[in-house]
């Protein structure tokens, strides 16, 4: 199937949000999985529909907890998202507010990084490439610019346009795409992309206390290798997954992200670890263990959504905010003491 030369070949080697499929592309079991899961998109489809009942609000309860967690229909997705993060809310309630800043002076610093990462974000993406019409890059670089400059704290930090850049792709909208990274950026994630990145750093250190209690066996691996944390699972947090897992699971992912918060994080990492505890344990030094790493991320666990989410809320056992924030505060302290 891979070698298909007919028309059609272009639409299979580019998925529907504009990704090229590698050189190795599974095209059969893909195709397999999908069969399977339109089924699923077509139930929610209809189940989403009779929720929303062509309105723009929902009310946060148990039902829809539930429904976000067996995943939002693409059709409803940015509406959902708006909604539940609380985006929809603070940009109605500063309008225009997008635009002022995009007219408003700006910092030459700012614009120089931002420009700088342009061509390397999603270079396999042929939305974003300058030979595209409409050409994506414009639209990152708005929604990057207006948000360096509502939040000078952070200003822009690489990893932002992989987040900027899948916000655009779902919302189809720079407006809402600002808001979506305001919700991220400035309530879900604590303190990710601010220079000194303490939010980012704790959170490593917290899913290393996860790790400890959970799948104590990688923990004890990992500290007698000497491998911290942040050399595995850094770009976890920093990209909230994009270009580690495939895209539908990352999708699915934030569904549960923009309603339920951070800790979804690290409910899917520590699944990731405790699915693939025996493959981790096969490693004998500090390369292989890297490299194990790698390649847990890849593989039918991780490209069949729907099964891989429903392991997310079993695998982890119970994992509570209270925990986490008991373990940030902790972490966080001894990050400071070390200085």
């Amino acid at each position: 199937m891979a070698g298909r030369e007919d028309g059609r070949d272009w639409a299979y080697r580019v998925d529907p949000y504009g990704f090229e499929r590698p050189e190795d592309f599974d095209y059969a079991s893909y195709e397999a999985f999908f069969s399977r899961y339109l089924v699923v998109l077509t139930r929610r489809a209809i189940k989403w529909s009779k929720l929303l009942k062509g309105k723009n609000s929902i009310q946060k309860s148990l039902k829809v907890k539930r429904y976000i967690r067996k995943g939002i229909p693409n059709e409803h997705r940015a509406l959902v998202w708006m909604i539940v993060s609380g985006a929809q809310t603070n940009m109605e309630q500063n309008p225009g507010y997008y635009h002022r800043l995009l007219e408003g002076e700006k910092n030459a610093k700012l614009l120089e990084a931002i420009k700088t990462d342009m061509n390397r974000t999603f270079p396999d993406n042929v939305k974003f490439r300058k030979t595209a019409d409409p050409c994506l890059q414009h639209t990152l670089y708005n929604v990057l610019v207006a948000y360096g400059h509502h939040n000078k704290a952070v200003g822009y930090c690489q990893g932002m346009n992989f987040i900027a850049g899948y916000l655009i792709l779902i919302t189809k909208n720079e407006e809402e795409s600002f808001w979506l990274l305001d919700a991220l950026i400035g309530r879900i994630l604590p303190d990710y992309y601010s220079p000194a990145m303490l939010g980012l750093k704790t959170d490593q250190e917290v899913l290393g206390e996860l790790v400890k209690m959970k799948v104590p066996a990688v923990a004890e691996l990992m500290e007698r290798h000497g491998v911290m944390w942040t050399l595995v699972v850094s770009r976890w947090f920093i990209c909230l997954f994009i270009d580690i897992l495939p895209v539908e699971t990352v999708l699915r992912i934030w569904d549960c992200l923009f309603y339920e918060g951070s800790k979804i994080i690290f409910r899917v990492a520590l699944t990731l670890i405790k699915q693939n505890q025996a493959f981790i344990l096969e490693a004998t030094n500090f390369p292989d263990i890297c490299d194990k790493f790698k390649q847990m991320t890849k593989g039918t666990f991780v490209t069949e959504c729907h099964s891989f989410m429903q392991k997310i809320f079993t695998d982890p056992g119970s994992l509570s905010m209270a925990t986490i924030n008991k373990l940030r505060e902790t972490c966080r302290e001894r990050l400071l003491s070390q200085g």
